[in-house]
């Protein structure tokens, strides 16, 4: 049982007015014994948030180990209810009379299954939710990347949820994709060998569409969309700030742009990078690559090449062939959502059964793979100092 927050935390937590939907509360979900309830903090608007996809995938009865009970979504069922995607979240909510809508934690009932927090909102807000999360007495918290927009930021989280005795997990998908398995598995039987961890998105190469990245993502590349392959660094090479020996950037890959978001503010950002880490003690001591492109597509692979020839001897790629019928049958089922939903489909439904899974056990072992919020830490602090030697190197 998660144990009573100190003072300090408490002190921190501020709720906004609860709201609900009108229904009839016989028509809610309800755990069973060998469930954790699931409350998605942070929705976002159908077709386009990734905790609406959470949902999506937690309504299918894909992560047996959790049912969803509540969203919390204070703008669309607060102040942005007529903004842009307002509508269509107050239709699909509408959908759902199995599910609880409230404008905030403070609204839940007191838990009386393993409560899970999967907290999707914006970066910017994931300490305060976590604070909140953990005064609604959630035992354990699913929490997107990168986790928070600075490190400290991070580590109060970190701290607040040990002083509560509840774990904090990661969704880094990438930990437990089957891609980066064989590949690691691959480069081990090969010698003189480097592996590259190659991210793409699917964005027009426009300033206005880069632009708009460029604003909704105002963390920045390496902090976002190129954190999943850090945190494979962290995991998997040992790779810390103090352990980095040399990094090398490939200029001739990598762009970096100042561009009009939106709301005509500028943003700087890569739109592309690719670089290569070596560390002090010598794991890898090839180096290992990571490159990522915002105009590059809709997949993401992983590649073993020879040191000396640059030769490629394995490549796998997410989705393979086995994964590519399940990414054409959502994208008929979904056609206006976002496409690195579905390449991602499987891995995301792991991540959570696993987390799901150590809430109902109470045991963070169970989330075999799965990023801790230590490992977290220790890959946010990577990224913001790589964000500065790649920027000093391509300004």
């Amino acid at each position: 049982m998660l144990s009573v927050l100190s003072a300090s935390v408490r002190s921190r937590t501020a709720f906004l007015a609860p709201l609900t939907l009108s229904r009839s509360a016989a028509l809610f979900s309800s755990p069973s014994s060998t469930q954790a309830e699931i409350v998605l903090v942070g929705c976002g608007a159908p077709n386009r948030g990734m905790g609406w996809y959470h949902a999506v995938q937690l309504l299918d009865n894909r992560c047996p180990s959790g049912v969803l009970t509540t969203v919390v979504e204070p703008w669309f069922l607060g102040g942005g209810s007529s903004s842009p995607g307002g509508p269509e979240f107050a239709t699909w909510a509408a959908s759902l009379p199995s599910v609880k809508f409230l404008t905030s934690m403070e609204a839940l009932p007191p838990p009386t299954s393993p409560r899970l927090a999967l907290i999707s909102g914006r970066t910017a807000d994931n300490p305060s939710l976590v604070t909140q999360s953990l005064a609604a007495r959630c035992s354990a918290i699913y929490l997107e990347k990168p986790g928070a927009t600075t490190v400290a930021g991070l580590e109060q989280i970190r701290d607040e949820a040990a002083e509560a005795g509840a774990m904090v997990l990661m969704g880094f998908n990438k930990n437990v994709c089957k891609y980066v398995r064989l590949v690691r598995e691959a480069a081990a039987d090969t010698p003189n060998s480097r592996v590259t961890f190659v991210s793409n998105n699917a964005y027009e190469p426009s300033d206005a569409s880069l632009g708009e990245c460029f604003e909704r993502n105002s963390e920045g590349m390496l902090k976002n969309m190129a954190i999943h392959e850090l945190c494979l660094l962290v995991s998997f090479y040992d790779v810390s700030v103090d352990n980095i020996e040399k990094v090398e950037v490939d200029k001739g890959y990598s762009s970096m742009k100042t561009l009009k978001g939106p709301s005509g503010d500028e943003f700087t950002d890569f739109d592309k990078i690719k670089l290569t880490i070596w560390t002090k003690t010598g794991r890898g001591v090839n180096g290992v690559s990571i490159a990522a492109d915002r105009c590059g597509g809709n997949d993401s692979f992983a590649a073993v090449s020879d040191v000396d020839s640059g030769e490629e001897s394995f490549r796998w790629s997410m989705p393979d062939d086995e994964d590519k019928g399940n990414v054409e049958r959502l994208t008929k089922e979904y056609p206006e959502a976002m496409p690195y939903f579905f390449t991602q489909d499987p891995d995301y439904v792991t991540v959570k059964e696993l987390v799901a899974k150590a809430c109902v056990k109470g045991d963070q072992k169970e989330a075999v793979g799965v990023a801790t919020v230590d490992q977290a830490v220790e890959t946010l602090k990577v990224a913001e100092y790589l964000t500065g030697v790649c920027s000093e190197r391509l300004g």
